[in-house]
């Protein structure tokens, strides 16, 4: 796993290969990102190994060979446009390969039947906006329903329950039918630099009314007195 255990492989399996990186190890100084792709494209280097960021833009008439390492690891993130954004890569990355020659690209995954592997394999964009436009539809997912993520950060892992508890309770109380309310969770990552991340999903179509319900919830007097806690409103992020 990771772009220098991959170029390490590459150099000890491939005798002779002349081998760059291009990740967040090396580009950390000024114009570094600039002086690598140009390297690549003058120096007679054999392979370039990247992140994402090696995908866009960049146009290198001699490529003949793209390899996509784990392609299906966005899949898994926590977005509901994961799937999309995985098959614009593949299909961005894929735009590097045999642009003034033939071209070969080879796709990594584990999920070699999801249809955001299939497609990319294809180039079909509209098989893909056909398919992913109707499983948003039936998850009530954008453009068919806004995703409101009402987020509690906080050291104190009691009050964070409370706190979320209690706007929970709010809500659910005030809430229209067509507004789809889940309780109160631990998020994905659930602690960052020693701070618990709680949170609750709402599902409707934004409008003023929605976010004065929301307001109302969260200025409650019990959760002013929990001067621990964070609460922060994300639409659709």
């Amino acid at each position: 796993m990771g772009t220098e255990k991959l170029s390490e492989w590459i150099e000890k399996n491939i005798v002779g290969s002349r081998v760059i990186r291009m990740d967040i190890d090396t580009v950390s100084k000024k114009n570094s990102q600039e002086d690598i792709l140009n390297r690549f494209k003058n120096e007679n280097i054999d392979v370039l190994i990247g992140t994402q960021m090696v995908v866009k833009g960049h146009h290198f008439p001699n490529v003949t060979l793209v390899g996509v390492i784990a392609a299906d690891g966005s899949l898994n993130l926590d977005d509901y446009r994961a799937v999309e954004r995985t098959f614009q890569t593949l299909v961005q990355v894929s735009g590097r390969a045999g642009r003034e020659s033939d071209g070969k690209v080879i796709i990594q995954t584990y999920n070699p039947d999801h249809y955001a592997i299939t497609y990319a394999q294809k180039q079909d964009y509209n098989l893909f906006y056909d398919a992913e436009l109707g499983l948003r539809k039936m998850l009530k997912y954008p453009p068919f329903c806004d995703i409101i993520l009402i987020r509690f950060n906080g050291k104190n892992i009691n009050e964070i329950k409370k706190v979320s508890e209690v706007v929970y309770k709010k809500i659910n109380s005030i809430k229209s039918d067509d507004m789809l309310l889940y309780k109160p969770v631990q998020a994905p990552i659930d602690k960052i630099k020693n701070k618990y991340r709680w949170r609750i999903i709402l599902k409707c179509k934004v409008n003023s009314k929605v976010l004065d319900i929301i307001k109302y919830s969260i200025e409650d007097e019990q959760i002013k007195k929990c001067t621990d806690t964070s609460i922060i409103v994300d639409i659709n992020q």
